[in-house]
């Protein structure tokens, strides 16, 4: 393997999982169901499907139950092994399990995979959205399925836990996508959530800068003709913008300090002086174009426009949460800063809900936040659960 290749291989990783040391499984998919879903927006889908994870036991009074929130390409496989064999395990597999910081001696966790979740190719992820057959037509939805927003995902989720007889959780919890779709839960259901933890998320308001990044995030996609108004289903799908896609978002998730420090400025092939040739490149581009193309492979274009454009319709009031809640930061991050987490907690203790804010010293950016470098973190989300 080259050293490029290498790096490659080691970053992939980093952004898909936690720890060498799993759960203790094996984790098993379980498909949730409803025959029919009204959107927030008024519109129906048919017989809505997406699945869950759980890790620990439910208590007999049915309030040791944690919920997790994927970040915005992740899915719910947040801890363990489906398999032995399996590369990795779930992105937070060191601080989900016996005696970690989201012990599942004491908790009932449960993760979902989120509506228009992109990685609906995998055979483990469950979801419904524009790639999904229309039971109708028998044919893919494409751009005719309804718009959702995030608090569809709250909606459903709520769906999820009344069908476990679960009426409060303990504490949701998400990472980046996954924060804002917490938030989104303690805003919507303040009777049903007890703590609120926000890890590398946008605070309580949904900056108009989020919203544009969302869609610069989406851009390429829409630019590529194979994409065809999102009627492809059937032809060439539009790879080479999904492929730019993910090149941006793994970028913007990165940080100085890990270009400098993985990558410099040492040349992509040693023989190519990028000052000979415009198309001569540097290591870093070079790489990341190939992170770019390996997670695109595994994606689908229509559901990750659609899960960007749910993000970008926000229903937060910050007046209705009630939870306690913790705000992580990461001070490298470039896709939001610890000023939003900041603010939001000066928003909550400004109205008499209990809040507070811890800035994490990480080199690697917003990814930190989905690896085993939040095992800097996991004492402050200990103390937390435990108040």
């Amino acid at each position: 393997m080259t050293p490029t290749l290498l790096r490659l291989t080691l970053l992939c990783a980093a952004l898909a999982s936690s720890s060498a040391q799993a759960y203790d499984g094996p984790v098993h998919k379980q498909p949730f169901g409803l025959a029919s879903y009204q959107t927030v927006n008024g519109q129906t889908i048919k017989q809505l499907r997406i699945g869950y994870e759980t890790y620990g036991r439910l208590n007999a009074a049915r309030d040791n139950v944690i919920l997790i929130n994927h970040y915005i390409t992740g899915t719910s496989h947040a801890a363990g092994r489906y398999a032995a064999s399996d590369a990795a395990p779930g992105y937070w597999d060191a601080l989900i399990g016996a005696g970690k910081a989201i012990d599942t001696d004491r908790f009932f966790v449960i993760a979902v995979d989120a509506l228009a979740n992109p990685n609906s190719k995998s055979p483990t992820v469950v979801t419904t959205g524009p790639a999904t057959l229309d039971p109708d037509t028998g044919k893919p939805y494409g751009p005719r399925f309804p718009v959702l927003a995030t608090r569809d995902n709250v909606e459903v989720q709520r769906a999820l836990l009344d069908s476990l007889g679960i009426t409060k959780v303990h504490a949701v919890i998400g990472a980046s996508a996954g924060a804002w779709a917490s938030v989104e839960w303690a805003s919507a259901y303040p009777e049903r959530v007890q703590r609120l933890l926000s890890i590398v998320g946008p605070g309580v308001e949904s900056p108009a800068y989020a919203i544009a990044k969302m869609s610069a995030w989406g851009a390429a996609v829409k630019a590529d003709p194979n994409w065809a108004g999102g009627d492809y289903y059937g032809k060439a799908e539009p790879q080479a913008g999904l492929a730019q896609a993910m090149r941006l978002v793994t970028f913007d998730a990165l940080s100085y300090a890990w270009a400098d420090k993985a990558l410099g400025l040492r040349w992509a092939d040693a023989a190519l002086n990028p000052a000979a040739a415009l198309e001569h490149a540097y290591a870093v581009d070079a790489t990341l174009t190939k992170i770019g193309e390996a997670r695109a492979k595994g994606m689908e274009a229509n559901m990750w426009l659609y899960t960007l454009k749910a993000l970008q319709l926000p229903t937060v009031q910050p007046a209705r949460i009630k939870a306690r809640s913790l705000f992580l930061a990461i001070n490298s991050d470039l896709i939001f800063p610890p000023a939003l987490s900041r603010r939001a907690v000066a928003t909550l203790q400004a109205q008499g809900t209990p809040a507070e804010f811890r800035e994490l010293d990480l080199p690697g950016g917003h990814a930190d936040a989905l690896g085993a470098g939040m095992l800097v973190a996991a004492p402050a989300i200990a103390e937390f659960l435990s108040k």
